[in-house]
């Protein structure tokens, strides 16, 4: 049977102890913060960009049909009626407003 020598543990000053405790205490902040924050920026970065491609998008749209109506109802919606096509462009864009208003739901704590 091997005989076992205890093993001496060293005896750190407390200066060292502060200086080894703060430094674990900066990497778990930066765990805890700075690195979720990174992922958070880039999700927010592709958020946005799509909803400026979007909203780009859907305005592209709403203004060719409104042009569509001015041109190919050209003596129908002539002289006092030429506000119709922006009415209906202005109608199509609330209603658009209002179908993503009423999709967007708070999320609470899911139960289990």
């Amino acid at each position: 049977m091997a005989t076992r020598t205890p093993v001496r543990q060293q005896q750190k000053s407390i200066s060292e102890v502060v200086t080894e405790l703060w430094q674990l205490l900066l990497a778990y902040g930066k765990q805890e913060t700075v690195e979720p924050l990174k992922g958070l920026g880039r999700y927010i970065g592709f958020g946005l960009g799509a909803a400026v491609l979007g909203s780009t998008g859907i305005l592209m749209i709403t203004l060719g049909a409104m042009r569509v109506l001015q041109t190919h109802t050209d003596r129908h919606l002539a002289g006092n009626w030429n506000w119709v096509p922006y009415l209906a462009g202005l109608v199509v864009l609330g209603v658009l407003i209002a179908l993503a208003v009423s999709r967007i739901t708070a999320k609470g704590p899911t139960k289990t």
